[in-house]
């Protein structure tokens, strides 16, 4: 792979004229990219936003409260002042519709409009939870993949489509992990083969066995779950999340033909480090769950090895690398892949995010009811699920049922207590289930591609009006965490 040399201003350039489809809008990443692209390139077309709604008037509204309206656009909201509205009505055009639907759900008019202008396909749009019902996650992650590449097959301008995925797309593989692409049917298990037109019958076949057994919502709820569950750990994938993100991979590289393709795949993505709002953030991820937990006493250890690497990467450098990568890769005829993480370049380890939480707490402790600090000890880490699970039943599950049986006796005297406590056993349990294969994680990702991008960006880049780093070399972990990241979670999350 090949990249011609750029600097910060011809990216922002870049953007000039453009028409852009962006699809996932109303997620974290997506704000940061529509907000980046509008701060730097005034002069960009069009920005369609295609949103889940019942009319354009709606997905106008669901935009102006969810994604303009957020704190995220405060700097171009001052830097526009009472022009802002005006310029985002200009700027910006919602479209109702779903990823999961041929042409996306467009009447002919807009269909025709979009598809004539559009330059730049991003697709963001995902379902992110991890045990997700298997029929919901495969609609958008799979057949949404699939929808947006024959959309993008009918853009005559298209220049280029960028998709977002994720680099635990590995699944639980250990060693060095390499940038390179899915084909059909692979699986992450010895011995299977994986057919996508299989996995969606199956589902079809599940949801009529339901429908005919007057199965309650519940019910069908549970039932597709642990559908999808199972049928991402029969082929290596740890959960249904990255299971329907690598099939979506697949389908990419099958049908895209002659399409330029890029495709992002991040670790854990954290709060914004620099621009426009440092410790920005949406959406609780895998460490701030962690951290939340500790913060509010509710969460005192966890399953992780303290020097196991954990791979996050800043909101912000996310979207740079989307945006430089658009550049770089525009009127391609191929498919490239980046892995945009830190393991390689920047490792940290789990015990510089514990001694992190426990210094910024020292120094910023929580507050009990009556106003008085709360001093918190530092998190303990079980390194295997073996010596957590013993630890979980002396320390806890036995002193409950004898709580339990206790409150029995006395008619519920203890009730209130044993519901709290209850509360908190079952909360440690399912993040511990929910972010096992993380937090134990054994891999590294390659990031060579990345490399290049930034060595292309670097040589002539000095900073100047326009900023567009993704270098994690340049992030001081702890520092981050606790001057950006922690101050971030207690006020956007908490």
């Amino acid at each position: 792979m090949v990249i011609g040399e750029m600097d910060a201003a011809q990216v922002a350039a870049f953007f000039r004229g453009k028409n852009i489809l962006i699809t996932g809008a109303t997620g974290f990443l997506g704000k940061v990219l529509l907000e980046k692209i509008l701060r730097i390139q005034p002069e960009v077309t069009k920005l369609f936003l295609l949103v889940r709604a019942t009319d354009d008037e709606s997905a106008r509204r669901r935009v102006q409260t969810e994604v303009t309206g957020r704190e995220i656009f405060q700097v171009l909201r001052e830097k526009h002042g009472k022009g802002f509205e005006d310029f985002i009505e200009e700027k910006v055009y919602p479209l109702a519709g779903d990823v999961m639907y041929e042409d996306f759900g467009l009447d002919t008019a807009k269909l025709k409009e979009v598809s004539k202008d559009v330059d730049i396909i991003v697709n963001g749009a995902a379902t992110t939870n991890f045990y997700e019902r298997y029929d919901v996650s495969f609609d958008t992650n799979v057949l949404g993949a699939k929808q947006i590449c024959a959309f993008a097959n009918k853009c005559t301008k298209l220049k280029m489509l960028l998709h977002v995925s994720t680099a635990y797309v590995c699944g639980e593989q250990e060693g060095l992990i390499l940038e390179k692409p899915f084909m059909m049917g692979d699986t992450l298990r010895e011995g299977t083969h994986l057919d996508i037109e299989s996995e969606l019958n199956l589902i079809k076949h599940t949801q009529m066995e339901l429908k005919a057994n007057c199965a309650t919502d519940k019910a069908q709820r549970k039932t597709m779950k642990e559908l999808g569950l199972k049928r991402a750990r029969r082929f290596g994938w740890p959960n249904t999340y990255v299971f329907t993100k690598a099939m979506g991979e697949m389908l990419l590289g099958h049908l895209r033909g002659d399409l330029p393709v890029v495709i992002i795949r991040p670790s854990i993505i954290t709060s914004i480090l620099k621009e426009p709002l440092p410790g920005w953030m949406e959406g609780v991820r895998t460490i701030d769950s962690v951290f939340l937990g500790y913060a509010k006493q509710a969460l005192k250890f966890f399953l992780v090895d303290p020097n196991t690497i954990m791979d996050v990467i800043p909101g912000d450098m996310v979207v740079n690398t989307m945006m430089v990568a658009m550049l770089a890769h525009s009127g391609e005829q191929a498919q490239t892949i980046y892995h945009v993480t830190s393991s390689m370049s920047n490792p940290a380890s789990y015990m510089t995010l514990r001694e992190s939480a426990h210094r910024y707490f020292v120094d910023n402790p929580p507050r009990g009811e009556n106003g008085e600090p709360i001093r918190l000890n530092k998190m303990r880490f079980f390194s295997t699920v073996a010596r957590l699970r013993m630890y979980m039943v002396i320390k806890y599950k036995l002193p409950l049922e004898i709580l339990h049986l206790v409150n029995i006796g006395l008619c519920g005297v203890f009730s209130g207590r044993y519901n709290e406590l209850s509360g908190k056993y079952r909360l440690a349990m399912h993040l511990i289930e929910l972010y096992a294969p993380y937090t134990l994680f054994k891999g590294r990702f390659d990031d060579m591609n990345l490399e290049k991008l930034r060595k292309a960006m670097e040589q002539n880049s000095d900073g100047g009006e326009y900023y567009f780093d993704f270098d994690p070399k340049k992030i001081d972990w702890d520092d981050y965490f606790y001057m950006v990241h922690f101050p971030g979670v207690l006020k956007y999350l908490a």
